[in-house]
């Protein structure tokens, strides 16, 4: 079993010491979710064990031939590379083999008859069928569908950064690999591809170290927790949820944390247990756990909150109103005749297929674009604060402290108490000796959440939100929700975050691509599982309907005697294997982190899925017979 084995890993950037002497061994099988705030050197930790960047000390011990896959934050790619070139640029035999492949098959698609290049192409498929590479090929263009990705000779620098991201993921994916080192996979991802990538990761047969703020992801493919704080790593056995559990626990133990800081863990574990019902991955004892730790913490914390709720400028009755709001972009209408109204309190989370014309609407909702029919009707008394997904222009010189003052020296709670810009500084995370960094020294998450705290400061009373959980850190997440919790006026948000989208939307806006935007008060967890259940239904009574059509055939056949006993238990057969499917996936998902008897129960469901198959095919075969006679 391969292993990589750290130790005296110390890293400084400037006059800052991100971690020192800290040690960690990882194993084959294992995936260890990276935590930490913003600033404190997830990114540069894992750049340095893929060789990018060079550690103060470092000491690595690992079998020879280590191979590492790094899929880096902000990926770059150089110019004139197709996706499938990007795809292959990997340094392994079977990666080299396919990049030849495909450069022929371009190639010939130019010059057909071409004998030179037609036994070049005979040569490399002999090739690939000897070193098995047409699975890594297979593989590839499968991970770039599934990642939304269809055009595989497009030139990928003139993609988007969210488009590129996805590239660069489908190539770490299919890279055989010891070591998977995973930079926040799940920015730009839909549900669906979020869904596929977990299921991906959990296949990998290497070890893997991922950074990401989806804590539903994080808790549904992790083994371990590794936290970086004060200089340190830190690291707790077990998934997402396991990790809130003990630190909670911890916080409760240790009597001089502040009880609002003990609070935070109760509200994650909150919203953990509830994902881990609608997922139904989580054992009826460790539920029972989160709710009795929850109970025991809410005792000590009744009437607090991690930070108090903002006091904001007074909103009237009359807030957003949209009357027949259409938009269209390029002959593609994204927006029809949309009628909403926005009211005191409200929590909306817009939702919908990448390209649908989300931040479109959040747009027109600030004034910044105009519908091309229909009316926006603004109320006299809102204050709205627009959080867009790229950060605007910021003076690289200004110190921390002088930007969030330029909003306001001190802000207002709803009790009347006045916290001061060095007070909120450190409620969003920034320690009081960091008040004076210059913005230009701060990482790219450290910036995101400045720019949101001078946002709040201004106090205003609707927030639009476009995808925020993005480069934010899960500690500051925890904050921003305990913020808005307490936020007295409206919020629409855009965001793939399933767990931040859980917790602080209250009713959804549905975008379906195509103009059209319905209401749903149901908790996106809960609408998403509607959406499957209705899907599956759909796909059963086209099962079920193609059955029954009638095949034309040329020669009516009768059963033979062998056929005849087939067909007398084959319903039975089929019955049979769906309930040891069901049986074998109710075990999966209680086997939470033994890797091997995962291994072992999803080999033995895809096993049972493929004779499922031949038992319905056989079943469709012999049903056609029977009817035709």
């Amino acid at each position: 079993m391969s292993h990589l084995i750290v130790s005296n890993f110390t890293k400084t950037v400037g006059e800052k010491t991100l971690f020192k002497d800290i040690e960690f061994t990882i194993v084959e099988g294992e995936r260890a979710g990276l935590i930490g705030i913003n600033g404190t050197g997830k990114s540069t930790l894992l750049s340095i064990l893929a060789g990018q960047m060079d550690a103060d000390t470092i000491t690595m011990d690992h079998p020879n031939k280590y191979r590492v896959a790094y899929l880096p934050q902000d990926p770059q790619f150089k110019a004139g590379i197709t996706v499938l070139d990007a795809v292959f640029e990997g340094d392994s035999p079977a990666i080299q083999l396919n990049r030849q492949y495909e450069d022929v098959v371009r190639a010939l698609s130019a010059d057909p008859t071409s004998e030179k290049l037609q036994q070049k192409m005979f040569d490399l498929q002999q090739r690939m069928n000897q070193e098995d590479a047409w699975d890594v090929n297979a593989l590839a263009k499968t991970a770039l569908t599934k990642l939304g990705i269809d055009q595989f000779d497009a030139e990928v620098v003139a993609m988007s950064g969210g488009q590129q991201k996805r590239v660069a993921l489908a190539k770490t994916l299919i890279e055989p690999a010891d070591l998977y080192l995973l930079d926040e996979p799940t920015n730009h991802l839909d549900v669906e591809s979020t869904d596929w990538l977990t299921d991906m990761v959990k296949r990998l047969k290497g070890a893997v170290i991922v950074i990401t703020h989806d804590r539903y992801f994080l808790d549904a493919v992790s083994t371990h927790i590794y936290e970086i704080a004060d200089k340190t790593l830190y690291k707790h056995s077990g998934n997402y949820g396991d990790f809130l559990e003990a630190k909670a626990i911890r916080q409760e133990m240790q009597q001089s944390t502040d009880a609002k800081q003990r609070n935070r863990y109760r509200s994650e574990l909150k919203w953990i247990r509830r994902g881990a019902k609608a997922r139904s991955t989580k054992q009826k004892a460790r539920i029972q756990r989160f709710d009795e730790l929850s109970d025991s913490l809410q005792k000590d914390n009744d009437n607090t909150s991690l930070d108090m709720g903002l006091a904001t400028t007074r909103l009237g009755k009359k807030v957003i109103e949209g009357d027949k709001v259409t938009k269209a972009f390029k002959n593609k209408t994204l927006i029809k005749d949309f009628d909403f109204l926005l009211q005191q309190g409200d929590r909306i989370g817009i939702i919908g297929p990448n390209g649908a014309g989300k931040s479109t609407l959040l747009n027109m909702l600030s004034g910044e674009l105009k519908p091309d029919s229909g009316a926006i009707e603004v109320g006299s008394t809102v204050k709205i604060a627009h959080f867009t997904q790229h950060l605007p222009q910021m003076n690289t010189n200004e110190r921390m402290i002088e930007y969030v003052r330029e909003s306001a020296n001190d802000i207002v709670d709803v009790e009347g108490v006045h916290h001061s810009a060095a007070q909120m500084l450190e409620r969003f995370l920034f320690p009081l000796h960091a008040h004076g960094t210059q913005i230009g020294k701060l990482s790219g998450g450290e910036r995101k959440r400045l720019f949101l705290l001078k946002l709040l400061m201004e106090q205003p009373n609707v927030l639009l939100l476009d995808e925020p959980t993005n480069d934010l850190d899960i500690e500051t997440l925890s904050v921003l929700e305990d913020f808005i919790e307490n936020f007295a006026g409206v919020i629409v948000t855009i965001s793939h975050d399933r767990f931040f989208l859980d917790r602080i939307a209250k009713k959804l806006w549905v975008l379906d691509g195509n103009g059209g935007v319905e209401e749903s008060l149901d908790i996106y967890t809960d609408f998403l599982e509607k959406q499957q259940s209705e899907s599956k239904h759909h796909v059963k009574e086209e099962k079920v309907e193609k059955v029954k059509v009638d095949k034309v055939k040329a020669d009516k056949k009768k059963l033979t005697f062998k056929e005849q006993k087939e067909w007398k238990t084959i319903q039975a057969d089929i019955d049979r294997v769906e309930a040891q499917i069901m049986e074998h996936e109710e075990e999966i998902s209680k086997a939470g982190s033994d890797f091997t008897k995962l291994q072992q129960l999803t080999n033995e469901l895809e096993a049972l899925n493929e004779k499922y198959e031949h038992l319905i095919e056989r079943w469709e075969y012999l049903s056609d017979i029977v009817e035709g006679n």
